[in-house]
């Protein structure tokens, strides 16, 4: 525990929580605070002016990270025939289709992202009790129900490290943008790349500013408030 504290305290330090920081120098210090003996994550939170409890106002999507996640993710595909050979092919973890339904009902949930043909959405649809409360439904507005000829580039882009969001009650949209290991450059590109396409995806019904508050975080580390200003500068170059 006083190892632990030690590592917080001298992490704090460094952070003005009264503060908000350029998008350069708020990597600089998730990479300097982010001391844990594994290579930890880094998320950010983005306050929204809108009001998700109306439905035009609920912000919904998913964008590829030009240097993705960090992370591995397993990604499971119901599919048959030449879409589900074409899922083989681009890398896809798991592929098929009431074997597979079968065996998520019997508990097994052993993948980070579902896609599934429009299909086999009928059959996918008994399962969503099971999926939709962790996020693991397949669902057209987030671009994991397709086309058969398009289950290849998707299973690539899910690979590499295409995120899924969406608000929260709250107004806000929390979001993984890599690893601390990560360079610099890379993770302020993909927090450029992911506040980029929030403001592509701001309604037209939300009123006053859209993007309220932004703050990052790794995963044992200090949360740093952003200059909002200069996180949408970078973001629209």
């Amino acid at each position: 525990m006083a190892k632990g504290s030690n590592r917080w305290r001298s992490a704090k330090e460094l952070v003005d929580p009264e503060r908000k920081y350029s998008l350069d120098e708020a990597v600089d210090l998730i990479k300097s605070t982010a001391t844990a003996k594994f290579d930890e994550s880094v998320d950010l939170a983005v306050r929204l002016g809108v009001n998700p409890r109306h439905a035009d106002q609920m912000i919904r999507g998913a964008t590829g990270l030009p240097h993705g996640t960090g992370k591995s993710v397993r990604v499971l595909v119901f599919a048959q025939g030449d879409a589900a050979r074409a899922a083989e092919e681009a890398g896809a973890d798991f592929v098929g289709a009431d074997e597979l339904i079968k065996k998520i009902q019997d508990g097994w949930l052993d993948f980070d992202k579902a896609v599934a043909t429009r299909d086999l959405m009928g059959k996918v649809g008994r399962i969503g009790r099971i999926l939709g409360p962790r996020g693991l439904m397949p669902n057209p507005k987030v671009g994991t129900v397709v086309a058969p000829e398009r289950v290849g580039a998707t299973v690539k882009d899910l690979k590499g490290g295409r995120i899924d969001f969406r608000v929260e009650k709250a107004g806000i949209v929390h979001c993984p943008v890599g690893k601390a290991s990560m360079s610099a450059e890379a993770l302020q590109e993909n927090v450029a790349a992911l506040i980029a396409e929030l403001i592509r995806l701001k309604p037209s019904s939300a009123k006053g500013t859209y993007i309220r508050g932004i703050a990052m975080t790794s995963t044992m580390g200090i949360g740093i408030r952003m200059d909002v200003n200069d996180v949408v500068r970078v973001a629209g170059r």
